[in-house]
């Protein structure tokens, strides 16, 4: 039995982490580290309620979830791989590059994983999207877009709104690391980064367009935007995927719902994305299944040495080098070549 510790329970802890720990055959939610100590006793009898730096130097614990504000990633996560425990850690990884470069170099010399928690490779959307692109269903790829939005004009959480925070953070680590999985590292990227909301001190807005020699990427993102747009639109030579609304993991979890009910991650059929092929003919594509239990299963199989670790912490960094040069294009206005 892996015994696992979850620092932080918030939102991410509660909705994400715990329940996903806790349902997942070979792991043990064996500590949390909150001041929300009655929280923890309500929604699990018996598990530590501590605080971080014990939960790190406690012995019988083998792997630490960091599920707090950005900036404590790095140090936590250091203290952790010095402690001898394997790390997974909500994005971003790190708010920076370097930090990240740091925490894998730390990692590979203590024999340890670093997993980010980039649990949207088990979206029902991306599951479907992949299976057309692997299929050939769509042809040679030349258009793909992806739309994040939200309607929120008011501030989040402070740390979100501070230095560290933003939308770019946010949500780019997550629709970054699906591009990287689907086509690679682009030759280039161009970005406009913004703060549309006046009280904002980060930014709420982004576009990015990544460049592969014919093909074009275009991810944005906004909290002002009350209309959907395509949750995903990809466009090739043999058709086009058209698919609104997000995967329902999220929102059943936020809601309290169980990862092990029935339903869990099966998407309304009034969601499914529609491929049009060049003739006009139609198709509404049944949505895969969604089911971010594969992440921490995929986790609990590494630690015991019997696959690899389901996201590689470079895979992490690679998409924090693409923010940053995205974050320098947004400041320069131009197009950053990736070396």
């Amino acid at each position: 039995m892996i015994r696992t510790g979850l620092i932080g329970f918030g939102l991410g802890g509660t909705a994400f982490h715990a329940p996903l720990i806790e349902a997942v055959e070979g792991l043990e939610l064996a500590a949390v580290a909150t001041s929300r100590a009655e929280a923890v006793q309500a929604a699990y009898p018996g598990v530590a309620a501590t605080d971080a730096e014990a939960l790190i130097a406690d012995p019988v614990i083998d792997l630490v979830v960091i599920s707090t504000p950005n900036p404590t990633h790095f140090p936590l996560a250091q203290a952790a791989l010095a402690a001898g425990k394997h790390v997974v850690i909500d994005k971003p990884l790190t708010p920076s590059a370097r930090e990240a470069e740091a925490l894998i170099a730390q990692a590979q010399s203590a024999g340890r994983f670093v997993v980010p928690f980039h649990n949207r490779r088990w979206d029902s959307d991306f599951l479907t999207v992949r299976r057309l692109i692997e299929d050939g269903r769509l042809g040679e790829i030349l258009l793909f877009e992806a739309y994040w939005d939200r309607f929120r004009p008011d501030l989040a959480q402070a740390w979100k709104e501070a230095p560290g925070g933003g939308q770019l953070l946010d949500l780019a680590p997550h629709m970054l690391d699906q591009i990287l999985v689907l086509f690679g590292m682009p030759e280039a990227v161009s970005a406009d980064v913004v703060g549309q909301r006046g009280n904002s001190p980060v930014d709420d807005y982004f576009a990015l367009t990544l460049f592969y020699r014919a093909r074009r990427v275009v991810l944005a993102s906004s909290r002002m935007i009350a209309a959907p747009r395509p949750r995903f639109g990809i466009h090739g030579r043999g058709g086009s995927f058209v698919k609104y609304g997000l995967d329902p993991q999220e929102a059943a979890m936020r809601a309290g719902g169980s990862v092990r009910d029935p339903g869990h991650g099966i998407e309304d059929p009034a969601q499914h994305g529609v491929l049009t092929l060049p003739d006009g003919t139609r198709e509404t594509i049944t949505s895969e299944r969604g089911d971010y239990r594969r992440f921490y299963a995929g986790v609990a199989a590494a630690i015991r040495g019997e696959a690899p670790v389901p996201v590689a912490a470079e895979d992490a960094l690679a998409g924090l080098r693409l923010i940053e040069a995205a974050q320098r294009s947004a400041s320069e206005g131009r197009r950053i070549s990736i070396a």
